[in-house]
Order: C-alpha cells, then sequence, then structure tokens
C-alpha cells in the first residue's frame, strides 16, 4: 500500500467530514432556498416560510454600465418601453440560461431579497431545472447561484419538482404521469419508484404560444404587437378545444404594419385557437411518444390514474379536454398548476439530506 496514497486518503475524508458538519452547523443560522428558475416567471421558496416570491424573470440593464437597475415586475414593465439607455432583457431562453452575467445579477437580487440580513452563512439553494438540460448548461445554473451567493447548489429535475408538488406517490411502485408546460420548455414524464422512467423535454411553451400570435397578428391583419400583448391574448381568449357556446371576443391595439399607425382590430378565441394547434400537437405528439415508451405494468397504471398537467400552460381553456380526445387517458389540471415545480422543490428542502443521497 502506497502511504502518501493513504495519507491523502485519509485528509479527504477528514475535509469532507469537516465539510459536511460545518454546512450542518451552518444550516442554524440561514434557511434553504428552493427556486424554480423558469423562462416566464422565476419563483423562491423559503424553507419553514413557503412560496416568497414570485416575479417575472426579466432583468432591466443600464447599457453603458451593465448595472442591473430592476429585477421582475418593474422590469417587466420596461419591456418594448426603454430609452436606448436602458434595455429590458429576460436572461432565460427555453428554461437555461442564455445571459450568464445577467441570470445572475437577477439570482442576486432575488436572494437579497429572501436572504437580507448579512449573515456570515450563506444559504443552500436547490434550483430546478429541465430535463434534458445537457451537462454545459447545468454548469452554468451552478456557477450562476454560487456567484450570486449560494453556499451549496443543487439541482432536480422539472418533471420530478412538479410531480412532488401536487403530491404524485413519486416513491410508490405505481406510474404517474406528469406534463409540466412552462415558459419555455415542456416537461413530460413517466415517474415510479422515486425515479423518472420516460422522459422528453420539448424546447416548446408559453414563449413558443406567444410567438405564434404575434407571427399570426403580423400575417393576418398587418398589425404589430409585442410579447406583452400576444400574452394577455392567449390569456383572455387562448384555447385548446372548441367552447361552444362560449367563444370569447376581445380588442387588440398595435402597429398597423403598412401605414405604421397605432390600429384597433376585434378578434376571437375561434383563429387564436387555430393558430395555436401547430404547438399544441406537437406536445400531444410527444406524450404519445412518452406512453408508447411506457412499460405495460405502467401503462395500466396509467389507464386509473391518467395524466396530471402543471406549469402556466395548463391553464389554456379546454387543453385538458384536447388531450383526453387525443390519447383517451383520463387528464386532472393540478390544483396550483404555476406553482408545482416551487412547491416540489420547497418539499425536497424538507428532505433534503434523502435527496442528496439519492442524486
Amino acid at each position: 500500500m502506497n502511504p502518501t496514497l493513504k495519507k491523502s486518503e485519509l485528509l479527504s475524508q477528514i475535509a469532507d467530514a469537516f465539510q459536511s458538519r460545518w454546512q450542518r452547523f451552518a444550516a442554524l443560522f440561514t434557511s434553504d432556498i428552493g427556486i424554480d428558475l423558469g423562462t416566464a416567471n422565476t419563483l423562491v421558496y423559503v424553507r419553514g416560510k413557503g412560496i416568497v416570491l414570485q416575479e417575472p424573470s426579466v432583468v432591466a440593464v443600464d447599457s453603458m454600465t451593465n448595472e442591473v437597475l430592476a429585477v421582475g415586475q418593474k422590469a417587466k414593465a420596461m419591456l418594448g418601453k426603454t430609452p436606448r439607455k436602458i434595455h429590458a432583457v429576460r436572461p432565460m431562453k427555453d428554461g437555461v440560461i442564455a445571459d450568464f452575467e445577467i441570470a445572475e445579477g437577477m439570482l442576486k437580487e432575488l436572494i437579497r431579497r429572501v436572504n437580507p440580513s448579512k449573515t456570515f452563512f450563506r444559504p443552500r439553494i436547490l434550483i430546478a431545472v429541465p430535463s434534458g438540460i445537457t451537462g454545459v448548461e447545468k454548469r452554468a445554473v451552478e456557477d450562476s447561484a454560487i456567484r450570486a451567493g449560494a453556499q451549496e447548489v443543487m439541482l432536480i429535475e422539472e418533471p420530478m419538482a412538479a410531480a412532488i408538488g401536487v403530491d404524485l406517490p413519486v416513491h410508490e411502485p405505481y406510474a404517474s404521469m406528469i406534463v409540466d408546460i412552462g415558459g419555455g420548455t415542456t416537461e413530460i414524464a413517466i415517474i415510479s419508484l422515486g425515479g423518472i422512467v420516460e422522459s422528453k423535454s420539448l424546447r416548446i411553451g408559453g414563449d413558443e404560444f406567444d410567438e405564434c400570435i404575434i407571427n399570426y397578428m403580423r400575417r393576418t391583419y398587418n398589425l404589430m404587437i409585442g410579447p406583452r400583448t400576444a400574452e394577455d391574448i392567449k390569456i383572455t381568449i387562448g384555447s385548446a378545444y372548441p367552447l361552444g357556446e362560449n367563444e370569447l371576443e376581445m380588442e387588440v391595439r398595435g402597429r398597423d404594419q403598412v401605414a405604421g399607425l397605432p390600429i384597433t382590430k376585434r378578434i376571437n378565441s375561434v383563429e387564436i385557437r387555430e393558430c395555436l394547434a401547430e404547438p399544441i400537437q406537437q406536445i400531444i405528439e410527444s406524450i404519445r411518444m412518452i406512453l408508447e415508451k411506457c412499460p405495460p405494468e405502467l401503462s395500466a397504471d396509467l389507464v386509473e390514474r391518467g395524466i396530471v398537467l402543471a406549469g402556466g400552460g395548463a391553464l389554456i381553456k379546454g387543453l385538458d379536454k384536447h388531450i383526453i380526445k387525443e390519447c383517451g387517458l383520463p387528464v386532472i389540471v393540478a390544483p396550483n398548476p404555476l406553482l408545482a415545480v416551487c412547491l416540489g422543490t420547497g418539499k425536497a428542502l424538507e428532505h433534503l439530506d434523502t435527496f442528496k443521497k439519492r442524486a
């Protein structure tokens, strides 16, 4: 036996033991934090307090100095309305970090809001990430959180967090299927015995729906609208299934593409349903693909237990009915679909040591 190697192993074990005890000691003076780092919204859960922050993932930055001027709702109100000196940006795209420095500034501000005291101890942070995230993208999330003030960073896959958040029996020997439609991604997963059996991460979500509406308005009415107006249309009259006698209408204001002047057009839910049909169909095709790969015993469970919808996309009118029609399985919309992933990170925080061993 090499005595030098034996000594180095001993020192490594001592260092690991010291770090573990230090983290347990530090946990007495700071709160663990769970973050749903979404493309559209970022939610923060503080252990023992629940969800304490829900802000749009938008940052307003000084173009000259790169100084962060506003984060969240204040920054979102500036989208499309800023002078040349200021630009409002979204640092997340398709569920992952697109702008490292701005994402770090946003995390730093959000951590400061929930952990304002100048304590010596940094919080441990659990962050939900898409199941299809690459190693490089994982490293970007971890590095951003560490630089923003985290003592330790752990990652949890979004479909697992969403399933935990809606109280699915993920640790039981039964199939649980979750479809989490967020701003940048749609996460589809079948979960059993505490692990993901089959999953798919689509770079399709609320942003894709908004883009379809923007393109439709420009193509059909020569009307230029921004992302905020498109989002209002989606929320107000967007649907995935015929509403019968309850079809909706609304007025939309924008700029005429030809004349360049402000105009108003009246649109209805039928035409918005048609323009959202393509991305919604892509989601349904992916659900079918995952169901085809599911082992027979778990498929039998899904006939009884069905599919649970989470995320902001679950709120599109009639989406559950459309999936029932296309897939032939029961579909349930989660009670708080927008909060599901963040609530899941919070519940995982309550058993953080167990979660770390499983990860």
